[in-house]
């Protein structure tokens, strides 16, 4: 596959380049993000960074799923898009998620009820 016409810095052409066709990436088979099983729901952690564009999935930091949000962080608003989006992705009630720690920290623990850590693996799987 070749590539138009490249020029340096000073406007010379350089001619055609070939460049090297890459293979797609391929999926995440497994989350490095730990989600720990208690008595009172699966809890794990959740670096949210609002203001963004859209909300989605945006990757991981360390142990933590990165989220990005479209809410301000004023007044709750980036909490409760949190737990909407959580809600909305798992298919579960808003009322089976919560917010267990870092209510005022981009830094969250976000508290599943009612499922289990190998359904919230596969169904935010579906959802990247």
């Amino acid at each position: 596959m070749r590539a138009p016409w490249n020029r340096d810095f000073w406007g010379k052409n350089e001619g055609w380049v070939e460049t090297v066709a890459r293979p797609p990436l391929s999926p995440r088979l497994h989350w490095m993000i730990s989600f720990n099983e208690t008595s009172s729901g699966v809890n794990f952690a959740v670096k949210v960074r609002p203001r963004a564009k859209k909300n989605a999935i945006s990757g991981e930091v360390g142990d933590a799923l990165k989220l990005s949000l479209t809410a301000p962080p004023v007044d709750g608003k980036a909490n409760h898009a949190c737990i909407e989006f959580f809600a909305n992705v798992l298919k579960v009630p808003r009322s089976s998620v919560t917010i267990a720690a870092g209510q005022t920290s981009r830094n969250k623990v976000i508290r599943v009820i009612g499922l289990t850590a190998q359904q919230i693996r596969e169904r935010l799987q579906v959802a990247r």
